[in-house]
């Protein structure tokens, strides 16, 4: 036992560096906030597809911001330098129509 009270010690290095490979994701539509635990290099279409479907929401009609950029379904948590507790901005695909 007295070897795992000297680990924090160890562990206390540990923390300088990114703690674990899986961040959590909020995606949040205004209406609804869904919590998504994922790794950071799981392409983000596995969150997104799982989010319409949560909402009932074709993904067609939509599309995913994080901060202001457009989310592409290939792109990582790591390509696009997310952090945990990061939030995924859910907005309704505007086409252009009559008025």
């Amino acid at each position: 036992m007295s070897d795992n009270e000297q680990s924090p010690g160890a562990a206390g290095n540990q923390e300088d560096q990114p703690k674990s490979e899986h961040l959590n994701i909020k995606v949040t539509d205004n209406n609804n906030e869904v919590f998504f635990k994922i790794k950071r290099t799981t392409q983000l279409n596995k969150l997104m597809t799982a989010f319409c479907e949560r909402q009932g929401k074709a993904m067609a009609s939509v599309r995913f911001l994080f901060e202001g950029t457009r989310v592409n379904a290939n792109d990582t948590p790591h390509s696009l330098d997310m952090d945990d507790g990061d939030t995924l901005e859910v907005h309704q695909e505007q086409i252009g129509g009559e008025n």
